[in-house]
C-alpha cells in the first residue's frame, strides 16, 4: 500500500487514493482471491458512507486459508531464527515508513483521530520490532537427572497453525500483537479481522509480503459470518492454536468450541477497569491520568477506565476538574484538524452509551457535562462525566466502550479495593497515590492482570498484556508473549 498525497491533491482525493490502494480480496497462500459469498461493505462511522467493498469469505474459503497455513508450516518452522527475525524487523520499518497513509486509512474505517491512529501504527509496529528480538532468544535447557544416570533436555518448538480473530477498535495493533510472536516462534497463521475494520489488516498483508514473509505463512480472510467460518476452522484437527480479542461472551463460546480439538487458546476479553484515586493522590496527575485512561481511543478500549472510584474527600473536585477537561474536547470527524474525539464505531455502541448514562441519571447521578448524542450523521456521542453515581447503576457494572466517565466514592482503602474487585472482570486497574507502601499493597490486592500506578496507560509491547477472571487467558507481549506459541518437548538421554 502506497498512496502518499500528491501536490495539489485534496483531502477527499487523498482519502479515496488511500482506500483504493488496499487490495480487497482474501489473502490466501500469497494470492488475492474473491470471496465465495460475494462482498461486504466497510463504512466510515463519521459519515455512514461506504468506503469500500471487501471479499466475503465462506467457511470453505477459511478452510482453504488453513490449507495454505498448513502447507507452509514445516518450512517456516525450519527457517533460521535470524531469518525470521530480519523479516519481522523489515516489517517494522515498513510500517513506520508508511505511518501517514496507514493512519489515515485507520481513521477512515474506525473513526479515531489521525493523531490516535498514528499512535496505534507506532504501537503496532513495535510488536514486530520486539518479537524480532525475541526470535533469536528461544531456548531450552540441559540438566542432569537427580540420580545422575540420565541427562534431561528440553526444547521449544512452534505450536503450529494458528487462527487469530481480531477486533475493530485497534484494527492493526491487535493483529501485530498476535502475528509478531507467532511468526517469531515459527507458526503460520490465519487472521480473521473484524468486519467493521478489515482494511488495515488487508494493508498489512502487503507490508508482510514486501518484508519477505513467504506465501502461506500469513493468510487473511474477511467475512460477514465470523461464527460459521471460525466453527469450520475450530473443528479442523490441523489447527493447533486460537487467539481471540473481543467480548467475554463470544470468547467463552470460542473456548467451548475449541475444547473438541483441545486447542491452545489465548483470550483477551472484556474489562471493567477501576480507576482509584486515594486521599493523598496528586489531583492534577490523577485528572491527567484519567483523561488518558478514559479517552484513549475515544473510550473504545478494553483497558479504558470504566469506574472512577475516588476518595470522598476529593470526589467533588476530581469530578469537576475532569468535567472541565472532558467538556473542552472537540468532537468531529477524525480526519479534521483540531478534533480530539471521533465517532463511535456504530449506532449500537453509541446507543449503549446513551442508555447507560440515562440509567445512571434516573438513579440519581448528576450529569456534569455531555450526556447527549451529537450530529445528524455519524455515530457521535459527547464526552460525559457523571458524578454521584450510585452502586446499582449499570454504568458501573457493564463495559461502556464510549466517552463516559462515572465517578463514585469510597471512604477507606479497604472499601476502595473491595469496590474495585467487585466485578467478574479483571483486566486492568489504575491507582493514584503518593504513598509507595500503599501503592504496593493496592497492586497486590487488586484482582487484575495489570495495574497502572500513577499512570493512565499500561499497554507496552515489552510487558505481558492480559487479564484474570472473565477478562481472559494467557498473555500477549513481553517475554511471556512468545511462550503462547511454543510447545515444550522433553528428551531423556541415557548415558
Amino acid at each position: 500500500m502506497s498512496a502518499t498525497a500528491e501536490v495539489g491533491q485534496s483531502g477527499a482525493e487523498r482519502e479515496a487514493a488511500v482506500v483504493q490502494a488496499v487490495p480487497t480480496g482474501l489473502f490466501i497462500g500469497g494470492r488475492w482471491e474473491p470471496g465465495g459469498a460475494g462482498t461486504l461493505p466497510v463504512t466510515d462511522p463519521a459519515t455512514e458512507e461506504v468506503l469500500a467493498e471487501v471479499a466475503d469469505a465462506t467457511p470453505e474459503d477459511g478452510v482453504r486459508a488453513l490449507d495454505a497455513a498448513v502447507a507452509a508450516q514445516a518450512s517456516w518452522a525450519a527457517t533460521a531464527p535470524r531469518d525470521r527475525a530480519e523479516i519481522l524487523r523489515r516489517a517494522y520499518e515498513i510500517l513506520v515508513a508508511r505511518t501517514e497513509d496507514l493512519a489515515l486509512l485507520m481513521t477512515l474505517e474506525m473513526g479515531k483521530t489521525v493523531a490516535e491512529s498514528r499512535g496505534e501504527i507506532a504501537y503496532a509496529a513495535e510488536f514486530f520490532r520486539w518479537f524480532s528480538e525475541e526470535t533469536v532468544r528461544i531456548s531450552g535447557r540441559w540438566s542432569v537427572s537427580p540420580n545422575g544416570a540420565t541427562r534431561l533436555l528440553t526444547m521449544k518448538q512452534p505450536v503450529g497453525p494458528c487462527l487469530f480473530i481480531t477486533p475493530w477498535n485497534f484494527p492493526l495493533a491487535m493483529g501485530t500483537r498476535k502475528i509478531g510472536p507467532a511468526l517469531a516462534a515459527g507458526c503460520t497463521v490465519v487472521v480473521k479481522p473484524a468486519r467493521q475494520t478489515p482494511l488495515s489488516m488487508l494493508a498489512l498483508a502487503g507490508v508482510l509480503t514486501e518484508a519477505g514473509v513467504p506465501d502461506g505463512v500469513v493468510n487473511i480472510v474477511t467475512t460477514s459470518s465470523s461464527s460459521a467460518l471460525s466453527a469450520a476452522l475450530l473443528a479442523d484437527p490441523r489447527l493447533r492454536k486460537l487467539s481471540f480479542t473481543g467480548s467475554t461472551e463470544i470468547g467463552k463460546g470460542l473456548v467451548a468450541r475449541s475444547a473438541d480439538q483441545l486447542l491452545r487458546v489465548s483470550m483477551e476479553l472484556g474489562g471493567n477497569a477501576p480507576f482509584l484515586v486515594f486521599a493523598d493522590a496528586d489531583l492534577d496527575a490523577a485528572v491527567s491520568g484519567a483523561m488518558l485512561a478514559k479517552m484513549r481511543n475515544g473510550g473504545e478500549a478494553c483497558t479504558a477506565a470504566n469506574r472512577f472510584l475516588v476518595h470522598e474527600s476529593l470526589a467533588e473536585e476530581f469530578a469537576a476538574r475532569l468535567a472541565g477537561r472532558m467538556g473542552a474536547l472537540r468532537v468531529g470527524r477524525g480526519t479534521e484538524a483540531g478534533v480530539d474525539v471521533g465517532p463511535l464505531i456504530d449506532a449500537a455502541t453509541r446507543d449503549k452509551a446513551a442508555e447507560l448514562v440515562q440509567d445512571a441519571a434516573d438513579r440519581g447521578a448528576r450529569v456534569l457535562v455531555g450526556g447527549e448524542r451529537l450530529g445528524e450523521r455519524g455515530y457521535f456521542y459527547a464526552p460525559t462525566v457523571l458524578a454521584g453515581v450510585p452502586l446499582g447503576a449499570r454504568v458501573l457494572t457493564e463495559e461502556i466502550f464510549g466517552p463516559v466517565a462515572p465517578v463514585t466514592t469510597f471512604a477507606g482503602d479497604e472499601e476502595g479495593i473491595a469496590l474495585a474487585n467487585a466485578t467478574e472482570y479483571g483486566l486492568v486497574a489504575y491507582a493514584y497515590t503518593r504513598d509507595v507502601s500503599r501503592a504496593l499493597r493496592v497492586a497486590e490486592a487488586l484482582e487484575t492482570g495489570m495495574v497502572g500506578i500513577n499512570q493512565g496507560i499500561v499497554s507496552n509491547p515489552a510487558a505481558p498484556f492480559g487479564g484474570v477472571k472473565h477478562s481472559g487467558l494467557g498473555r500477549e507481549g513481553g517475554a511471556e508473549g512468545i511462550e503462547e506459541y511454543l510447545e515444550t518437548k522433553y528428551v531423556g538421554i541415557a548415558l
